[in-house]
């Protein structure tokens, strides 16, 4: 019992709910590896700060002898989840979906076990589906029941939109869980009712429950809001160095603190004597050696004393090479992956956010000509070094 209680001192560690705990004590006292079921839909390219939240939970199941599963909702993105949205999700391509399915296997073992995980695809059940099988599991929940989730409740009373695809991407997400045979499920507080719906399913189809585990959401740079791809605020896994450097550095002296609680495991009282500079100075360094190396966490910290002290160029830049004569700027900072649209570009330009060899530019209707090397930059971190293709 003593064991017990060790392993769930751990387990409760930054979990907002267990539901219901005692089941969790009975499953983790047959002494058998659980299943821990994790899922996640490719409608992005990358993993974020975000995420690894989640995933230092799962490695820590592994290290207590439990197996993950986790599950790349390739099927169930097409519908794209819609939990916390306050209006329907746009579809994603399945071009898309593959490509950014092959991105997360490579992200996720940056914190897993890749020998204590399986990676499943959810497609390799639903696209067996008929729609037979579809009309059985909707028949599992009501109208009502749906309703009684807070976003959908939210979103029905201001007479936005909610398609009937939305109503059944629970259904879809807590088959998996009947599928896979889950012991436990860990998700987001966004995710509790999705969670629960696996749980309901697995009972209707005469299995032992799921354990929900729900942890924090972490806010984005912007301190506001959860951290998302979609709403500009996240650290991405494979933010180069300088940039994920530069982004904990800009996020508030309370939020840092929430960072060091969730994605580390310092002391955060020996945090809290630091001063908060070099606290969060340090808390950068950490998470970038995390994903790369201390040699180049070191470099990103020399490279944001240049920019943000010195006014400099950093050393290490990514070159982008250009086979065009002449490019349109705008072009050129959705070419070199500053920014994602033409709209957002003209809008940095109209507000002397871009710079070309540290110069500021105002004409949205510049062509560069491409016969030397130029340093664009977006913003006051993200440089590129623009090449001309001989």
């Amino acid at each position: 019992m003593k064991k017990t209680e060790e392993i769930l001192k751990k387990i409760r560690k930054n979990t907002v709910e267990i539901v219901p705990e005692e089941e969790l004590i009975k499953k983790l006292n047959r002494g058998k590896p659980l299943r821990i079921k994790f899922g996640a839909d490719p409608t992005a390219p990358d993993i974020h700060l975000g995420h690894v939240v989640i995933l230092r939970k799962l490695r820590q199941f592994q290290e207590l002898g439990h197996e993950i599963l986790f599950i790349i909702g390739d099927f169930t993105a097409q519908i794209g989840d819609p939990s916390g949205k306050s209006e329907t999700r746009k579809p994603v391509t399945k071009e898309k979906i593959i490509e950014n399915t092959k991105t997360y296997a490579e992200q996720i073992f940056k914190i897993l076990d890749k020998n204590r995980t399986k990676l499943i695809l959810n497609s390799q059940w639903f696209n067996n589906w008929s729609l037979e099988d579809m009309i059985k599991l909707s028949a599992h929940y009501t109208v009502a029941q749906m309703l009684a989730r807070a976003d959908f409740s939210k979103r029905y009373k201001q007479n936005t939109d909610i398609t009937i695809l939305e109503f059944i991407y629970p259904l879809l997400q807590g088959f998996d869980s009947v599928e896979l045979k889950a012991d436990i499920e860990i998700g987001g507080t966004d995710q509790k009712f999705n969670l629960l719906v696996g749980r309901e399913l697995q009972r209707d189809f005469g299995q032992e429950p799921q354990v929900v585990i729900t942890l924090p959401l972490l806010e984005g740079t912007d301190g506001v809001k959860k951290m998302s791809k979609s709403l500009n605020n996240y650290i991405g896994v494979t933010d180069f160095p300088q940039d994920m450097f530069g982004k904990i550095m800009s996020i508030s002296d309370e939020l840092m603190l929430k960072y060091y609680q969730l994605l580390t495991d310092f002391s955060l009282e020996e945090v809290k004597e630091q001063h908060p500079r070099n606290a969060k100075r340090s808390l950068a360094k950490h998470i970038v050696s995390l994903f790369y190396d201390e040699k180049l966490s070191r470099q990103a910290e020399k490279d944001f004393e240049k920019i943000f002290v010195g006014k400099e160029i950093p050393e290490n830049i990514e070159e982008i090479k250009i086979k065009e004569k002449t490019i349109w700027i705008v072009n050129l900072l959705v070419k070199a992956d500053l920014v994602k649209t033409k709209n957002e570009a003209k809008r940095l330009i109209s507000q002397g956010g871009i710079k070309i060899n540290q110069e500021k530019i105002t004409d949205e209707n510049l062509d560069l000509i491409m016969d030397k090397e130029y340093i664009l930059q977006a913003g006051k971190r993200n440089f590129k070094k623009i090449v001309p293709l001989s």
